[in-house]
């Protein structure tokens, strides 16, 4: 698991204090061409881009909301509303999908109660699609909190949750047997 998702808390989603936009700021605010770069800090602390945060950021960049949000809406790499503790990137880049990526996305959407790019009501889990995860030898894959699982089957969607319920690195369940 790594530490990026374990800093996104309710707690530090719920507002960033204001010295954090200032620092993003001051690091940001006379470079040319920075507004990316500026959203990409303030989710990396954040865990998403609040719209209070954004409207800070903002003012003290001198940039319209506007301008903010079609950044933001454009790429799918920002997220407006705070993901879940888990967030599960399902890859359907052109090996994993050939292998039945889109197969476990509908699977996972099945076994979670919500559409790609939701996060459950409890907050426990955010399911994406991504384009590729770039490792096409692995596929079909997902990437949990950036940790990356490979070679699973298409009906293996119920496996990924009991791996992350569980904590445990993720094998296909057919491998897993043959080492038992």
């Amino acid at each position: 698991m790594s530490t990026a998702v374990e800093v996104n808390s309710a707690a530090l989603k719920a507002a960033a204090p204001k010295d954090e936009v200032a620092a993003i700021v001051k690091k940001w605010k006379n470079k040319r061409g920075s507004l990316i770069m500026a959203l990409h800090d303030l989710q990396a602390r954040l865990g998403y881009v609040p719209r209070e945060q954004a409207m800070k950021l903002g003012r003290e960049l001198d940039v319209p909301l506007a301008r903010i949000y079609e950044v933001v809406t454009f790429y799918n790499h920002f997220k407006s509303k705070a993901p879940g503790k888990y967030i599960i990137s399902v890859c359907t880049g052109t090996a994993c999908h050939i292998k039945g990526g889109e197969d476990l996305l509908v699977g996972l959407e099945k076994e979670l109660g919500v559409r790609k790019g939701e996060s459950t009501p409890d907050k426990k889990y955010h399911l994406q699609g991504v384009r590729c995860l770039g490792c096409c030898s692995l596929a079909p894959l997902v990437s949990v909190n950036g940790r990356v699982y490979g070679k699973l089957k298409t009906d293996e969607s119920h496996y990924v949750i009991e791996r992350i319920e569980e904590d445990k690195p993720m094998v296909s369940s057919s491998k897993e047997a043959e080492n038992e």
